[in-house]
């Protein structure tokens, strides 16, 4: 977190968080932005399919054939963050987001990660075992390799939370308990009024 005046007095708060698939990123990332009122980002490879009208089976193979993919979901993600106050929820927000007021990371254990999964796509303990685990290697060998960033090297966040046995709205409650009160004070004071 910083403490320096400019950040202090200003109107602009953007929390980062981070974790692995399965963690629950993307359900407190919205909880915590329907809390505080400001927006969430949390641009993806899905997103960039749609925005391109092809399936997100191709945008994925063609990240596998190019890390421009890759960068280029990132650029978009940073672009629509410092464009004011937000939540940015993605794998990489708390190595990206360099202006972010908190940087937190979820952690959840392997075995409640496949669970969440499992419970949110369907098929077998097993076969989500499998994926998962080759997935968190690929995205580790892909985040070294396009950015030097190693995912499994999180201790610089301000918080972490072990979220393996707290439920969503737990998380979110204790990630706005830990935002400093002069960014609360200030997003509160100059929060657009809603019509």
């Amino acid at each position: 977190m910083s403490n320096s005046p400019e950040k202090k007095k200003s109107k602009i708060l953007r929390i980062a968080i981070s974790g692995k698939s399965g963690c629950g990123n993307t359900t407190v990332s919205r909880l915590v932005s329907q809390k505080l009122g400001i927006k969430m980002v949390n641009y993806t490879f899905r997103n960039l399919a749609e925005d391109e009208g092809v399936s997100f089976e191709e945008i994925r193979r063609r990240a596998e054939l190019n890390d421009e993919i890759d960068r280029l979901v990132d650029h978009r993600q940073m672009e629509m963050a410092m464009q004011g106050s937000c939540i940015l929820g993605s794998r990489l927000a708390i190595w990206m987001l360099h202006e972010a007021d908190l940087r937190v990371y979820l952690n959840v254990n392997l075995e409640e990660r496949i669970r969440r999964i499992q419970k949110r796509e369907g098929g077998n303990i097993e076969q989500r075992m499998q994926e998962t685990v080759e997935r968190d290697q690929l995205d580790h060998e892909r985040y070294l390799r396009i950015y030097g960033i190693n995912n499994d090297m999180f201790s610089f966040a301000d918080i972490i939370i072990n979220s393996s046995r707290l439920e969503a709205e737990q998380v979110a409650n204790l990630i706005i308990g830990a935002i400093p009160k002069e960014h609360l004070e200030a997003l509160a004071q100059y929060k657009p009024e809603k019509k």
